[in-house]
C-alpha cells in the first residue's frame, strides 16, 4: 500500500472528500471498526465556543455580527464576510486552526497513551486546501464526481441549487484532491458499497499494524 514512510505502531491517517461524498459514512465505519476518530469539525466548533480566546479575536476582527443574539458564534454571519474574500478567509484561517491543531494533536496523544498501536482516523473536510496531506502516514479521500454531490445537497439536504454549486466550488478541485491521496474509497455508489471498501481497507492497515511487530 502506497504510503508515507515507515510507520512507528501508530497510524495516522487523513480522511477527507468534497462536500457530501460520503465522508461521514466513512468516518462513522472507521469509529465503528475500532478507529480512533479525531472529527476536526467538531473541534473548531469547540475552539469558537462562547469564552474562548479564539471567539473573542474573531469578534475583534470581523465585528459584533459574527455573533448571534446568546454571544455564540454565528458561523453562517462569518461564513457570509469570509466566502469570496480570500484576505478575511486567510485571517480566519490564522485566529482558528492552531487551537484545532492543538486540541487534535492532544486527542492524538491520548488515544496513543493508551494504545500504542491506535489506528487514528483524522476527519479534515478541508485537509488538502490547508496543505496537511504530507503529514498523514495515509490520505483516504471519499470520491464522488461534482455533479453527483450537487444533487445530494439538493435532494437531501434541501440546499438550492446555485447554493449547492457554491459550497462544491468553494471546495479543492476533485483533480486536486484526488492527487493527495495514497487510496480513494468510492463515494458514488451505496453507503453500503462505502462501507464494504473502508472495511477492506482497514483490514489491509491491521495486517500493516502486525507487520510492524514481525
Amino acid at each position: 500500500m502506497p504510503g508515507r514512510g515507515r510507520m512507528a505502531h501508530m497510524m495516522r491517517i487523513g480522511l477527507t472528500g468534497g462536500i457530501a461524498a460520503g465522508k461521514s459514512v466513512a468516518a462513522h465505519t472507521f469509529a465503528e471498526l475500532g478507529a480512533v476518530l479525531i472529527d476536526h469539525d467538531v473541534l473548531a466548533r469547540r475552539v469558537v465556543a462562547p469564552g474562548t480566546v479564539v471567539l473573542d479575536r474573531l469578534v475583534e476582527r470581523f465585528g459584533e455580527e459574527v455573533l448571534d443574539a446568546d454571544g455564540a458564534l454565528d458561523r453562517a454571519a462569518l461564513g457570509h464576510l469570509v466566502f469570496n474574500d480570500p484576505a478575511a478567509r486567510a485571517d480566519l484561517d490564522a485566529i482558528v486552526h492552531p487551537d484545532i491543531h492543538r486540541l487534535a494533536a492532544q486527542e492524538e496523544a491520548g488515544a496513543v497513551a493508551a494504545d500504542a498501536d491506535a489506528i487514528v482516523v483524522h476527519d479534515i473536510p478541508l485537509l488538502v486546501e490547508t496543505g496537511q496531506e504530507e503529514t498523514f502516514h495515509l490520505v483516504a479521500v471519499v470520491d464522488a464526481p461534482a455533479d453527483l454531490r450537487i444533487r445530494r445537497l439538493v435532494e437531501q439536504r434541501g440546499l438550492g441549487l446555485p447554493d449547492a454549486r457554491r459550497r462544491v466550488a468553494a471546495q479543492a478541485d476533485d483533480a486536486v484532491r484526488l492527487a493527495a491521496a495514497d487510496v480513494v474509497l468510492p463515494g458514488t455508489g451505496t453507503e453500503d458499497e462505502l462501507r464494504a471498501a473502508v472495511r477492506a481497507l482497514w483490514r489491509r492497515l491491521q495486517t500493516e499494524v502486525e507487520e510492524e511487530h514481525e
